[in-house]
């Protein structure tokens, strides 16, 4: 019980920071999407978060995932897969998850897109990954290839729904490239022509973590993937 309400009070935390960094930058908080991360967490612990209004949950290994969402079908939760996807998990991402954020090569979304054609999935959303920190440790593309990425995906893979961008800032307590790393994500989005392609958007920015989500809000984001400051601690496997 007492964990319970703990949780509740860390959501409510977090909602009132994301409101007064969405303030700052003139939009209203009902423009960011909380994607709950609940890495090493139980399915238990899910229910207090739903209770306090969130159903965006993310996971980022489909082994994981694959246990945890079964015991929560019967909630109306979007799942969403947020960690790096090898090929040869693709297809069983796209049977458990709702969306995708992290779409990182010409090889991955031909695999997914051959995958849906077995399956029978007409469509499926997804954030392109792109590393705008420039950190050879993160996953993503380099921002050059972007459209290399959205000529692929328009011409040979056309069940995948292009709504937006991903990124990862680097772990530093430099706001400065912190926000730079946020900022280059919304550029990118604005400066991409998506006229030519029908199944893209670039809408929508996936970015922001426990240790950084404010500043992202206020560069612009519209999804949130938070763990810690929700869930609370990870933990042990």
């Amino acid at each position: 019980m007492a964990e319970a309400v703990a949780t509740k009070n860390r959501v409510a935390e977090v909602r009132e920071k994301i409101g007064r960094a969405a303030e700052k930058s003139g939009r209203s908080p009902d423009s960011v999407a909380i994607i709950a991360v609940g890495k090493t967490h139980p399915a238990a612990d899910f229910y207090p978060i739903m209770e306090a209004g969130i159903w965006h949950f993310g996971e980022s290994r489909v082994q994981e995932a694959e246990d945890k969402i079964p015991q929560l079908t019967d909630q109306e939760i979007t799942w969403h897969m947020i960690g790096h996807l090898q090929r040869n998990k693709a297809g069983d991402a796209l049977e458990i998850f709702d969306q995708l954020h992290s779409l990182d090569s010409k090889r991955l979304a031909r695999r997914l897109q051959q995958q849906m054609e077995k399956l029978g999935i007409e469509w499926f959303p997804t954030f392109v990954q792109v590393n705008t920190s420039g950190e050879q440790s993160k996953y993503g593309i380099d921002p050059k290839a972007l459209k290399p990425l959205m000529d692929l995906v328009a011409d040979e893979c056309p069940r995948l729904k292009i709504k937006g961008l991903m990124t990862m800032a680097p772990l530093t307590e430099d706001e400065k490239k912190i926000r730079e790393t946020f900022r280059r994500l919304r550029e990118l989005s604005i400066n991409t022509n998506t006229d030519d392609y029908p199944n893209a958007e670039l809408g929508s920015l996936s970015m922001g973590m426990t240790n950084d989500y404010e500043i992202a809000v206020e560069e612009g984001a519209t999804h949130v993937r938070i763990g810690r400051a929700i869930f609370g601690e990870r933990l042990s496997r």
